[in-house]
Order: C-alpha cells, then structure tokens, then sequence
C-alpha cells in the first residue's frame, strides 16, 4: 500500500457550490488534496438548505463536502480579498463553478490569478463555457441537458420528454473537471506553469452522445435520434421488458441475438425474416418485444428468468429500485454505497468512492466542515495571521461562522 494518498501535499482553493464543482473538489478530497472551501458570508454554500435536513445539517451539503475545510467570509469586504489573494500564493488549484464573470469581478479572475502565483491551475466549471454565444447565460444541469439534444431523446415517442431523477450532468462534468485538473497538474511538473480550464456542462453531456450526433451526421439526416421509451431507437433488441413479477433489462446486442434465440428455444427465429438483421429486429420491434415477453412470462419469477439468461452470457439485470441498489450484497461488497458518520446526522448511506486504486491507502473517516469551521486554522496556521489579526475580523464580520 502506498504510503500516502495520491494527492497530499496538494492545496486547491474551491470556490464552488452545490454540485459540479463540489463533485470534483469532493473526489480530489477522497484522493488526499487540502481542499479550502470558500464560502460566501452569511449563508455559505447554498446547498446547505437542501433536504434532507436535521438540526440545520443537510446530508446532501454533508455528501458532496466531507474531508473539505471551510473558510466563510465576506467578499464585498477588501479585508477577506486579501486573506483570498495570500491564500491563492500557498495553493497549487483554484477551482470555481459561478457563472461567467463572477469571479473576474470579485477580483480573481485568471488574469489576476495567475500574477499572483504562476504555477497555479485555475479551473472554471459553468453551464455553457467561457466562451461562445450562451456563455453569458446561468444554468443548471437540466438546462445545459435541455440545449445537449440529450433532453429530446428521454421518454415515450408519444409523450413530452422527461427528467432523469438525477444529476448526471453535473456529476459528470465534475468529473471531467478532476480529471482535467489531474492532467494540467502533470503538465505543471513538465513546464513549471500554470493554465486556465475551462470546462462546461453543455460540452460534458454532449459528449455523451455515443450514437446520436456521429449517426445522424454520417446518415446525412436519415437516421434521427428520437424518444423510444423503453426501448432503444436503433439497437434491437435492447431495453425493458415486462417479466413474471416486474420488468427486466435485456441488451441482446448483434452476435448475442442468435444465443438470444437458443436459450428461448426459438431458434427458427434467427433465420426469421422479420429479424434478420439489427435493421429489420428494429422494424419489427414490436413483434420481437411480444415474442421475448411472451417467453418471460413462462418463469415462475424474474430471478428465473434472469439466471437463464445469465446462464449464457446474455446481459440482463432486473430494475432495482434505490432501496433495493442500496441494500444489494454486491454494491455493498465493492463499496459502491458507503456508510459514513456524521457529528450532527449520525450514520447514512452515500455513493461510495467510484475510483480504485491498487495503491492508495483507505483514508480514515471524512467529515464535512461546519460553516466557517476553519478559519482561524486557515489564518493563523497556512497563512501566519496573528490570533489578534483574526479576532478583529470575526469581530468586524469579514470571517463568519455558524454551527452547522
């Protein structure tokens, strides 16, 4: 095992609230890094209202910060910009996730960043980027989500697009952001100098079109992306289907459709007409679904028909509910959900660290800051502030802290 985490020795300066920000500081912090929350006096980070909440502690705020300090102070005050600019000269990152503009006129855009400590990389996260036509709009993920095409294609055909229950966009693009930020570091050791990143949730979920941008293009337009419900538009078959007790995710995909056939006992549809290839099981996808659910319906329960189907190496999975991922032996065997104490939520579940190492050390229980916890620490221990120095800004408001 390694010695110390990957990251130690590492010193980022977040500025950033609620989720894509915090989703890359949060894996930085898991991997070792000295992460300084930034937060803006009174309230801090406004996801520290967000359900679900007990004694003013909210575990959505909790799982997106634990193992971060938190430095609360007031940035219309010049004072809390100086602790800010003689923080930026002990830091290797600065990362921030206001909309563009923001942080120029607080005073710490790249441009003044970058005097201040040349080998620091900067990386600023927003809905649509630094640059470009939208760049001056605010959003969240559901609206970069909105102008991907991603949005277009969630749904029945008949039906007005829907909302994934979760924030794949800025989780995602949080983690492009430390992944960016891990390159740049790297490049920091090569040169000696520092970058600005500039990484946006429009352009992350955009890069999850596996199939629909390269495909429409290539087919001149005659292959359009398109709402499909259960099924996918271009992929037969591939999708939900109704079991004996509740329904069942099957991706018989190209050369798994005759070993499909096989274990169906139906391998005279292999030579069908109607499902020759991927092109005509998509037209004819109606069809196809009833024979496949028919042959589901002779099981007893879904687990049977899934084991069969398992047995030959057919991808399928039934559809779990968030209870039942929770509680699965398998997720909690990887560490996939994660038990974690808290001082004022005690114990709950979270998703656990998706990334894993050969040689990195378990680090030991993480907890998320209180708001403005830090700040004599961050003052008089990283930044050599004198205890007097600090009192007379608590006294003077610059530096706020609360008990949650």
């Amino acid at each position: 095992m390694a010695s110390k985490p990957i990251l130690a020795g590492y010193r980022i300066i977040d500025f950033t609230q609620y989720l894509a920000g915090p989703s890359a500081t949060r894996l930085m912090a898991e991997m070792g890094a000295d992460i300084i929350k930034v937060e803006m006096a009174p309230f801090g980070d406004p996801s520290r209202a967000f359900p679900y909440r007990k004694n003013k502690r909210s575990a959505y705020y909790v799982q997106q910060n634990r193992g971060k300090k938190s430095l609360c102070v007031d940035l219309k005050d010049e004072r809390s910009k100086q602790v800010i600019r003689d923080l930026i000269q002990q830091c290797d990152v600065l990362i921030e996730n206001y909309a563009p503009g923001v942080i120029e006129r607080l005073g710490f855009g790249w441009e003044v960043v970058r005097e201040l400590n040349p080998k620091l990389v900067m990386c600023s996260i927003s809905a649509f980027g630094q640059t470009g036509p939208l760049s001056h709009l605010s959003g969240f993920d559901y609206i970069a989500q909105a102008y991907a095409g991603v949005t277009s294609v969630i749904g029945e055909p008949d039906r007005p697009p829907s909302l994934p229950m979760l924030a794949i966009g800025d989780v995602t693009t949080g983690v492009h952001a430390a992944c960016a930020l891990g390159f740049a570091l790297l490049d920091v050791h090569r040169t000696g100098v520092g970058q600005h990143l500039d990484i946006s949730l429009l352009d992350c979920y955009f890069h999850h079109h596996e199939v629909n941008v390269q495909a429409y293009s290539a087919s001149g337009g005659a292959m359009v992306p398109r709402r499909a419900g259960s099924h996918h538009y271009a992929v037969a078959p591939t999708g939900i289907f109704r079991g004996p007790e509740g329904y069942i995710m099957i991706l018989a995909l190209l050369h798994q459709w005759p070993v499909l056939c096989k274990v169906m006992g139906r391998e005279d549809l292999i030579t069908d007409e109607r499902f020759k290839t991927n092109e005509l099981r998509v037209a004819n996808q109606k069809a196809l679904i009833a024979l496949i659910e028919g042959w589901l319906q002779s099981f007893p329960t879904d687990a049977a028909a899934i084991a069969a189907l398992q047995a030959v190496r057919v991808p399928v999975a039934p559809i779990l509910t968030v209870a039942q991922a929770v509680a699965h032996p398998h997720h909690r065997a990887r560490g996939t959900v994660r038990t974690v104490s808290d001082r004022m939520l005690g114990e709950f579940d979270i998703p656990g660290m998706p990334l894993r190492f050969s040689n990195h050390p378990e680090l030991p229980s993480l907890q998320a800051p209180l708001l403005g916890e830090h700040n004599a620490e961050i003052l008089t221990g990283l930044l050599g502030y004198g205890a007097a120095q600090v009192a007379e800004l608590e006294q003077g408001g610059v530096l706020v802290s609360a008990a949650h």
